[in-house]
């Protein structure tokens, strides 16, 4: 680049800032006044609205509204501009425009910048032409824009660094995964929270980014391939291109807390608000109500992985995709026997006989689930009766229950459904009638009993949830996926995971593709790696025998350490310690952990992660395998003794704990 070019960039960037800093300073001024404005108007309105009718009053809070909606949009956008204030863009692309027949300069950054003639200084990353940087090198390129597909050719590809509106940094570049600035990020210490990744998105994570033909994906991508990353940009994506979405229209299904807040900074840094998140077991707690406390999916790993004697074949049944038939079948023939026993009159006038109430319930009712039944036939006789009300239907109901065969009791029904010859292992009336007794549920019976509930009355609907996105995908059941698509039966999957990382011992995917028959969803797997070293790679992919991880980053000459005796432990800590900013020390289970900070908690300051952990800080961290799904540290230490150890049955815990690790890795072995 010679040394005019770059006196050329430079001027944009000053000419950029200082339009930038202008709309900035203009907008806040506005935004105070506009503010003003709608709380005089307010005031105005309530010490007028006794002089107003009613059609007058309704206009006025119409536009008082209305300028509230305004208001709080241009807020937002100004929130995005003092985001981007430090550095306003991110790289330029060079391509031809079509209507002009000359080159088009295209600058891109987190968000837009136009001037008063609606020219861009800045083009958002999310705009259809910007795709062109991530997906073609220099050559023919193609672009989806409103109107159609844009045949174009991309002459310049080029990235920035700017900070403090300062040029310090201008690379040409190709589609070379490698280029300077991918391995500069690659290079620096892992923060505390995740960040965004748009500098840097690669072609592969971008397919998936941009995808909306299809109303699924699933997304099958190895350890460190950005699968978090890509779910969030998408969503961030999704909430630009796609008219009227809000982020509370969509929700995230982490695997835990800690990693719910260790993605809480990826969306407001992409300038939009946090979505709607929760776990699987916060739905589970939603849903049932007849016990006071549901296992979490994290507890129940680590109750099996603390070596308590559970019956590993029935807890491999319970999960398994012939129970789900097993079950089904269940139902079938308890709809098929149950019936009324006796009729009843209501309120001394209105009569109904068995045989007119079994033929409804057998009949008229039999397309729905067998307590919706009952419901349906209760607001039928109270309209039938009450002239159209549906105020005796709480009455009809009861007596429709009193009435019938079977009690609605959960508990019992799912009782005889273990006690029953459709459940195809033997289990104990003692574990029966604990099951029953019991205050809390376990995490493997609470799925057979939301399923069991959704069968009889139906599955709770959530109608006002457009988007579902589901990270860790691997770790779910069949069934649980059942589950969420009647629950969610309109709404959008993306649904991201790596069978390689599965750490449910009582259920396996080969393939994700599974999931794309459930959903009629299009499959796509992310083939690279960008958080481990290529050690730490080669070494991961020994464990599982893998042979198709594509290292990234460029090799640290930093080999995978094997320790056979604790003797060097302390010096070990204390040397990643002083190298790297974050440190984890990873154990098979949540006693071995525990043990462990107990002995180093006097010499280090570190924190110990366990299933009631919310957020921690990663400088120094010590947990078990499985509560570090999704996370990544600079350096890893893995320490397991004579007790808990990883087995062969358990390598893809093993392999989790491994690919944690970006830059070196220590494996203390018993």
């Amino acid at each position: 680049m010679d040394a005019n070019e770059k006196k050329m960039e430079e001027n944009y960037l000053k000419i950029t800032s200082q339009y930038l800093n202008q709309q900035i300073e203009k907008m806040e001024q506005n935004i105070f006044e506009d503010a003003e404005k709608i709380k005089e108007f307010r005031k105005y309105t309530w010490e007028n609205k006794g002089g107003m009718d009613k059609q007058e009053l309704n206009a006025v809070r119409s536009s008082s509204e209305q300028e509230a909606f305004l208001l709080l949009r241009e807020r937002e956008y100004f929130k995005k501009l003092l985001k981007i204030k430090s550095s306003p863009y991110f790289a330029s692309i060079v391509v031809d425009n079509e209507e002009t027949q000359e080159k088009q300069k295209v600058y891109i950054g987190m968000t837009y910048l136009k001037d008063k003639n609606l020219d861009n200084y800045i083009y958002d990353w999310r705009a259809p032409i910007c795709s062109i940087f991530y997906d073609y090198e220099i050559g023919p390129c193609i672009y989806e824009a409103p109107i159609g597909i844009i045949n174009s050719y991309l002459h310049q590809k080029r990235q920035f660094k700017i900070e403090n509106q300062k040029l310090l940094r201008i690379i040409d570049s190709s589609l070379n995964i490698n280029d300077d600035i991918l391995q500069e990020v690659l290079a620096n210490v892992s923060n505390e929270k995740m960040k965004n990744i748009v500098t840097t998105i690669q072609q592969e994570q971008n397919s998936v980014i941009r995808n909306i033909k299809d109303k699924h994906l699933i997304v099958q991508g190895i350890a460190g391939s950005g699968k978090t990353s890509v779910a969030l940009h998408r969503i961030a994506f999704l909430l630009y291109k796609i008219k009227n979405l809000s982020s509370d229209k969509i929700l995230i299904f982490s695997p835990n807390q800690i990693f719910t807040e260790y993605i809480s900074n990826v969306l407001p840094e992409l300038g939009e608000e946090n979505t709607l998140q929760t776990t699987f077991h916060d739905y589970l707690s939603k849903i049932i109500k007849e016990y006071k406390n549901v296992e979490s999916y994290v507890d129940f790993l680590n109750r099996h992985y603390k070596d308590e004697k559970d019956d590993l074949e029935l807890l491999k049944y319970k999960q398994s995709d012939d129970l789900i038939q097993d079950l089904e079948k269940f139902v079938n023939h308890l709809e098929k026997n149950i019936s009324f026993t006796k009729g009843f009159t209501e309120n001394k006038v209105y009569s109904y006989t068995k045989e007119e109430l079994n033929d409804l319930l057998h009949n008229r009712y039999s397309s729905i689930p067998l307590f919706e039944r009952i419901t349906a036939m209760a607001i039928k006789f109270s309209e039938n009766n009450y002239n159209g009300s549906k105020k005796r239907k709480a009455t009809y109901h009861k007596l429709l229950l009193d009435a019938l065969s079977l009690k609605k009791d959960y508990k019992f029904i799912l009782k005889e459904f273990y006690k029953s010859p459709f459940f195809k292992k033997t289990i104990s009336e003692y574990e029966i009638n604990k099951i029953n007794q019991n205050k809390i549920i376990s995490y493997d019976d609470a799925l057979i009993l939301v399923y069991l509930k959704g069968l009889m009355e139906g599955f709770y609907y959530e109608k006002y949830l457009e988007q579902i996105v589901i990270d860790e995908a691997q770790d779910y059941s069949y069934l649980q996926y059942l589950i969420l698509s009647k629950i969610f039966k309109k709404a959008s999957f993306t649904i991201l995971g790596d069978v390689h990382q599965n750490i449910n011992p009582f259920y396996q995917y080969q393939s994700l593709e599974k999931l794309a028959t459930l959903f009629n969803g299009n499959y796509i797997e992310l083939t690279k790696t960008y958080r481990s070293s290529e050690e730490i790679i080669e070494f991961a992919n020994t464990i599982l025998n893998l042979h198709h991880v594509c290292a990234i980053r460029k090799k640290e000459n930093k080999p995978v350490v094997i320790r056979n005796k604790k003797e060097t432990l302390i010096e070990d800590i204390k040397k990643l310690k002083q190298n790297y900013k974050s440190l984890a020390i990873i154990t098979k289970n949540a006693p071995t952990a525990l043990k462990l900070y107990q002995d180093l908690k006097q010499k280090f300051t570190l924190s110990y992660v366990d299933t009631h952990t919310e957020n921690f800080i990663k400088d120094f961290v010590i947990m078990p395998a499985y509560l570090a799904k999704g996370l990544e540290f600079d350096s890893v230490l893995i320490y397991q003794d004579q007790e808990n150890y990883f087995t062969d049955e358990e390598k893809k815990l093993y392999y989790v704990a491994v690919t944690r690790a970006q830059h070196e890795l220590y494996i203390y072995e018993r």
